[in-house]
C-alpha cells in the first residue's frame, strides 16, 4: 500500500505512519477543521475495489460512531478519496495490550481490570448489535493515563475474507519459532473457525483467551503449526492456569467452552460474574457462600418445609455478615435439585465456599447436621452435628452462622449480634415456615395455600411480624398477577406491612415492600421514597431492598440506566433466578435495548424453558426489532405456557394486530372483554390489545381504567415503548398528572 505521509485526505493532513496491521495503515493526521491531531486508518484497496464491502463499511462506520463508551475507539469520520477509503478516530498514546503482555505475565488484579474494561466496551457494542470478530490483544489499547481501548469494532466484517471472517497474518508467538503463521486462529472461537454465524458469545471467547494470556503468558490453542492450531481450538481445552484465584479460572474456563450455548451468554453477565469477583477496594474478593436446601432425612414429606425453611433462615442470617456475599434461596435452591458436583456449583453460581445439610425431625426435637466445603475440591472446612428443641431453632441458626463465619474469617456485625432474636410460638413459627414453602413455589394454589399458612401463624402468634411481612408479599403478588383486584390487593397488603413495621421498625426488606405496595396503590412518591430510603439505611446491600428499589424508586421516575445497576447487583446473589431476570429484561425494554434483552430471554428460557416468562421476553425483544411474525410466535408459546393468563394474551393480541392478522386479534380481543365484564382483567392488558390494532380511542379508555383500578403494569408509563406513538398526544399528560409524575 502506497505510504500517504505528506497528502491530504478531505481536510485532513497525513503527518506519519504511526501502525499497519490486518485492518490497513494507521496515521497520525491533524485535522484543519477543527485544529486537532487524530488518527486515520486506511483501508486495504480491496475495500475500495468492492462496492459491497465499501456499503458496507460505510454502514459499519455509521453504527460504530454512533456508539459512545469511553472503552470503544470513536470514530469521528470517515470517507473515500480517489480510491482510498479510510476512518477518521481519535488519536491514541500508549501501547498495545500485545506490547504490555510481552512485558512478562500480569497480576491477577491487572488482568481481571483489563478484562472487566473490554466487557464494558463488548456490552455497549453488542447491545447496537455490532460483533467485534477480530478480538485479540493488538486491538487493545492501554493509553498513558491507564485507560483501555478496544480498536477496530465493526471493521473486521468489512476487512476480513468474508468465508472465514478471519485473517491470515504472520507472528512469533512465544513458545513458537518466528514467523509460524497462526494469523487470529488463537483467539477466534469455534463456530467462527468453523464459518458458522457468530454473535456476542463469539467475542466473549476471544475474551477469555486474552484473560488466560494475561495470567499466563500462553496463548491457550497455540501449537506448532497452524493446522495443529486449528485443531486444538476445536478439539482441546486448555490446562486451567495455574495460581490464580479459583474464581477467575472458573470464568475463564466458561469463557473457553466449545459449545457457545455454555458460555456467558451476554457481556453483561461475562461483566457481573467478574464484578462478583472484585471487593469494593479493588482486591478480588473471598469469601462467597451457597446454603444448598437442607436433606430431609425423616422420611416425613411433610418435613420438607422444615427443611426447606430452615435452610432459607440460615441464608437470611448469613446475609447479615458484612463482606460475604450469599447466594440467594432462589438460584441456591435451583442448583441444589440439580445434583451437582460442588464444583460445577461453584463454577454456575461463582462462589468459594458451599454448606451443605440435613434435617432429621422426631417430635418436637431436631438434628442438624451441616458441612462447609470449598466447592474448587471439595475440601471440608467444617462440620457438625446439633441436637436441639424445636424452640430454640433461633439460637441454632445464629450458631451455625457464626461457625461459617470464623472459618471464612468474616465476622457477624455488632450491632445485629447485639439485637436479640424475637420470642416466636413454636407453632406459628412452623406455620410460618410451610408458608414460606409454598410462597416459593409461586403458582396460584401454592399462594392460596401460603396466605392460608401466613393467617394461622399470626392466629397462634399475633406478635410474630416476619408472619405479617410474608402476609404482606403474597398480597403484593396477588395483585401484581392477578389473583385480586389490584386496589384490594394492595391495600390489605399495606395493613399487613404497617403492622409488621409496628412489631419491628428494623426489617429492611419490608420497609422495601411498603414503598412497593405505596407505588401500586396510590402513587405516593414522597412515602414511596421515605420507605426505601428507610430500607436502604437499614440495609443497602440486602438484594431483596435493591430489587424493590429499583422496580419502585427509579423504574416509574425513568431512571432506568441506574435500575438496570441496581438488578445487575442482585442477580449476583441470585444469578438462576427468572423472575429477578424478568425484571433486568424489562428495565432493557424500557431502555430501548432489545438485543441484550433478548439475550436475556434466552437466558430465561434455558433456564426454565416452561416458564412463560422468558418467552414473553424474547416476544417483546422481537416487536422492538421488527420481526413481527417471531414476536407472534414467542407470544403463543407464551399465553400456552401461562394458561392463557389477560397479561399474555394482551401482547399476543397486540403482535397479531401488528402482523396484519386483525381477525385473529379481533377475536381475541373480543374474548378478554367478555371476561372483564364479569372478573377483573388487566385494563392495561386490553389496552394493549387495542393499540395492535389501531384503536387509539379505545387504548386511551382502557390505560385510564387502568390508573383507576391501580393496575400496576401502567407505572411505567414514561418509559414503556407502546406509548411512544401517542407522547404528544393531548390525553397522554393528563395521565401523567393522574399518577403524580413529572411530564418530561
Amino acid at each position: 500500500m502506497k505510504d500517504l505521509t505528506g497528502c491530504t485526505l478531505g481536510h485532513y493532513r497525513i503527518v506519519e505512519k504511526i501502525g499497519a496491521g490486518g485492518m490497513g495503515v494507521v496515521y497520525r493526521a491533524h485535522d484543519h477543521r477543527l485544529d486537532r491531531d487524530v488518527a486515520i486508518k486506511v483501508l486495504p484497496a480491496s475495500v475500495a475495489q468492492d462496492p459491497d464491502r465499501l456499503q458496507r463499511f460505510e454502514r459499519e462506520a455509521r453504527a460504530v460512531a454512533q456508539i459512545d463508551h469511553p472503552n470503544i475507539l470513536a470514530i469521528h469520520d470517515f470517507g473515500t478519496e480517489d480510491g482510498t477509503v479510510y476512518a477518521v478516530m481519535e488519536l491514541l498514546e500508549g501501547e498495545s495490550l500485545r506490547e504490555v503482555i510481552a512485558k512478562g505475565v500480569l497480576t491477577t488484579g491487572k488482568a481481571v481490570e483489563y478484562a472487566r474494561a473490554i466487557v464494558d466496551g463488548l456490552a455497549a457494542a453488542h447491545d447496537k448489535g455490532i460483533v467485534h470478530r477480530d478480538l485479540k490483544p493488538e486491538n487493545v489499547f492501554l493509553t498513558r493515563d491507564g485507560r483501555i481501548k478496544i480498536l477496530d469494532f465493526g471493521l473486521a466484517r468489512v476487512v476480513l475474507p468474508v468465508d472465514c471472517e478471519a485473517e491470515t497474518v504472520t507472528i512469533s508467538p512465544r513458545g513458537t519459532a518466528a514467523g509460524t503463521v497462526l494469523g487470529t486462529v488463537g483467539y477466534m472461537s469455534p463456530e467462527q473457525a468453523e464459518g458458522r454465524p457468530v454473535d456476542g458469545r463469539s467475542d466473549l471467547f476471544s475474551v477469555g483467551t486474552m484473560l488466560y494470556e494475561m495470567l499466563t503468558g500462553r496463548r491457550p490453542f497455540v501449537r506448532d503449526t497452524a493446522a495443529a492450531s486449528l485443531a486444538a481450538l476445536l478439539r482441546d481445552d486448555p490446562p486451567p492456569p495455574a495460581n490464580v484465584d479459583p474464581k477467575i479460572a472458573r470464568i475463564v474456563g466458561r469463557c473457553l467452552r466449545k459449545n457457545f450455548a455454555e458460555r456467558f451468554q451476554s457481556a453483561a453477565e461475562l461483566g457481573s460474574a467478574i464484578e462478583e469477583c472484585v471487593a469494593p477496594s479493588g482486591d478480588l474478593e473471598s469469601a462467597s457462600i451457597a446454603v444448598l436446601p437442607f436433606a430431609n432425612m425423616s422420611g416425613a414429606a411433610e418435613d420438607d418445609y422444615l427443611c426447606e425453611g430452615l435452610t432459607e433462615e440460615i441464608i437470611n442470617v448469613l446475609t447479615r455478615i458484612p463482606n460475604l456475599r450469599v447466594i440467594a434461596r432462589t438460584s441456591a435452591f435451583a442448583v441444589g435439585r440439580m445434583w451437582l458436583d460442588v464444583r460445577e456449583i461453584g463454577a454456575r453460581l461463582n462462589v468459594g465456599t458451599i454448606l451443605e445439610g440435613s434435617v432429621r425431625r422426631s417430635g418436637q426435637r431436631v438434628r442438624i447436621t451441616a458441612q462447609l466445603v470449598t466447592s474448587s475440591d471439595g475440601g471440608h472446612l467444617w462440620s457438625e452435628r446439633f441436637d436441639r428443641e424445636l424452640t430454640d431453632v433461633f439460637e441454632l441458626e445464629d450458631e451455625i452462622a457464626e461457625a461459617i463465619a470464623e472459618r471464612l474469617r468474616v465476622g457477624l456485625d455488632r450491632h445485629e449480634q447485639a439485637v436479640p432474636r424475637p420470642m416466636v410460638d413454636i407453632e406459628a413459627h412452623n406455620a410460618f415456615l410451610e408458608g414460606r414453602y409454598h410462597l416459593a413455589r409461586g403458582t396460584s394454589p401454592a399462594l392460596a395455600q401460603a396466605l392460608a399458612c401466613f393467617e394461622r401463624s399470626i392466629a397462634l402468634d399475633p406478635g410474630f411480624a416476619l408472619a405479617f411481612d410474608s402476609l404482606a408479599e403474597v398480597c403484593w403478588y396477588l395483585g401484581f398477577f392477578g389473583g385480586l383486584r389490584p386496589h384490594d390487593a394492595f391495600s390489605r397488603g399495606t395493613w399487613y406491612a404497617l403492622r409488621a413495621l409496628e412489631l419491628d421498625d428494623s426489617l429492611a426488606e419490608t420497609h422495601a415492600l411498603l414503598g412497593m405496595l405505596r407505588k401500586e396503590l396510590d402513587y405516593n412518591w414522597a412515602e414511596v421514597d421515605h420507605e426505601l430510603h428507610r430500607a436502604r439505611e437499614l440495609n443497602r446491600e440486602s438484594p431483596i431492598v435493591r430489587l424493590r428499589y429499583a422496580i419502585s424508586g427509579l423504574l416509574p421516575h425513568g431512571r432506568i440506566d441506574e435500575g438496570v445497576v441496581e438488578i445487575e447487583a442482585v442477580l449476583r446473589s441470585d444469578p438462576l433466578s427468572i423472575v429477578v431476570r424478568w425484571w433486568l429484561a424489562i428495565m432493557l425494554y424500557l431502555a430501548r435495548r432489545p438485543n441484550r434483552m433478548m439475550d436475556e430471554g434466552h437466558r430465561m428460557i434455558a433456564l426454565d424453558p416452561n416458564h412463560f416468562l422468558g418467552h414473553w421476553v424474547v416476544g417483546a425483544a422481537c416487536i422492538e426489532r421488527g420481526v413481527i411474525d417471531e414476536a407472534v410466535a414467542a407470544f403463543e408459546k407464551a399465553h400456552e405456557l401461562s394458561g392463557g393468563t389477560p397479561f399474555t394474551l394482551g401482547f399476543l393480541t397486540f403482535a397479531l394486530g401488528r402482523a396484519g392478522r386483525t381477525d385473529d386479534a379481533g377475536r381475541l380481543l373480543a374474548q378478554a372483554e367478555a371476561l372483564a365484564a364479569k372478573d377483573y382483567v388487566s385494563p392495561f392488558a386490553i389496552a394493549v390489545s387495542h393499540v395492535g390494532l389501531g384503536e387509539w380511542d379505545a387504548a386511551f379508555e382502557w390505560w385510564n381504567r387502568a390508573i383507576d383500578v391501580r393496575d400496576p403494569l401502567i407505572v411505567p408509563i414514561k418509559n414503556l415503548p407502546i406509548f411512544d406513538p401517542v407522547r404528544s398526544d393531548p390525553r397522554y399528560p393528563p395521565m401523567l398528572r393522574r399518577m403524580n409524575l413529572a411530564e418530561d
